[in-house]
């Protein structure tokens, strides 16, 4: 594998280590391990065993892996999440130092029940480069790709962005198509967008795939917009800046303990986070594998000769480099070197 000249400028205009090699191409096998692992437990109703299995064999590869990593976005704090918490370090802790956000199973929910488009996926970036939500879990997200990239806007209302998009696009507004979860929440602006005339595409679970689905060509959906989780928000930021687009997020607290929470550590809870400001970084890789089948990614496939077959998309945003990735996996070898972690 060749090298990258490296051109990498810290946020803070800190001159530090530098990731000098496509990272991204060892972070597949990463990712390729989750989803082997996680997709053992494909419609057997058990979430927590799925996405266990899958934090289990990310963190065997990443511990391989030549880097010193913090984790950013992880399972949790410390005392919730045994394994890959948010402050963990993680890699050899040779150089170059980055941050890492990671969710080894994205769509525990659509993997317990068999359904579509679950994903295992991680993203880094220069140390320091990526945005800590804190204790805001949620936040309200727009993303749209690089043909609307300028129209996006969470200052005004959601029904005018979709008339501007089709205006660009010389088409009808009810030519215009929305992802978003399917959720409660949501029923306000769900009436909104069906008196412009807007569609609606509904998914249960999985934004970090909706986001991918939002800003990529061919899909036939032109932008994602919803409440969802903020770990999401900054791994959807980090492809977002390999594929092109936008993705706009503003911290949406829960509650008022939520809210306090947030205040008192200093977030602004006005503040339209973009792309760039949720990863900062000018060295950007992101992985995903497909667990389940799905829009953007085939699931892992289980093979009459005892092997598997995975797809992964691996990135990079410095040279904007999108590949996918079709892989072979033996599965009798896989279970012997790694103790019948996964395969």
């Amino acid at each position: 594998m060749g090298s990258d000249e490296t051109s990498v400028i810290s946020h803070d205009v800190r001159e530090t280590s530098k990731p000098d090699r496509n990272l991204a191409l060892e972070m597949v096998r990463v990712t390729e391990a989750a989803a082997l692992a996680a997709a053992r437990w494909v419609g057997r109703g058990e979430k927590e065993e799925a996405d266990q299995a899958a934090v289990d064999a990310m963190r065997l590869l990443l511990d391989t892996v030549p880097m010193d990593g913090v984790v950013v976005i992880g399972e949790g704090e410390k005392d919730e999440a045994p394994m890959l918490y948010n402050g963990e370090r993680i890699g050899d802790g040779s150089p170059p130092e980055v941050d890492i956000a990671v969710d080894p199973l994205e769509g525990t929910t659509l993997t317990a029940r068999g359904m579509p488009s679950a994903l295992a996926v991680i993203a880094l970036a220069e140390r320091g480069t990526m945005f800590d939500p804190g204790p805001c879990v949620y936040m309200e997200k727009l993303a749209g790709g690089p043909g609307i990239a300028d129209l996006l806007s969470l200052d005004e209302p959601l029904t005018d962005v979709i008339r501007k998009v089709a205006e660009r696009k010389e088409v009808d507004p009810t030519d215009v198509r929305v992802i978003m979860l399917d959720r409660p929440r949501h029923e306000e602006q769900v009436a909104a967008i069906r008196e412009v005339g807007a569609r609606i595409r509904f998914i249960s679970d999985g934004d970090v795939s909706a986001a991918l689905f939002a800003v990529s060509q061919g899909t036939g959906v032109d932008l994602l917009w919803g409440i969802g989780g903020t770990p999401e928000g900054v791994l959807s930021a980090a492809a977002i800046k390999c594929l092109g687009g936008e993705l706009l997020g503003k911290l949406w607290p829960r509650d008022d303990e939520e809210r306090q929470g947030a205040i008192d550590a200093g977030y602004d809870l006005d503040e339209v986070l973009n792309a760039n400001r949720l990863v900062a970084g000018n060295d950007v890789f992101f992985a995903a594998t497909g667990v389940t089948d799905g829009d953007l990614l085939q699931g892992v496939r289980y093979l009459d000769d005892g092997h598997a077959t995975t797809e992964s998309l691996v990135m990079r945003s410095r040279s904007g480099t999108v590949r996918t990735v079709q892989a072979r996996h033996d599965r009798p070898k896989l279970r012997e070197i790694t103790g019948g972690r996964y395969g």
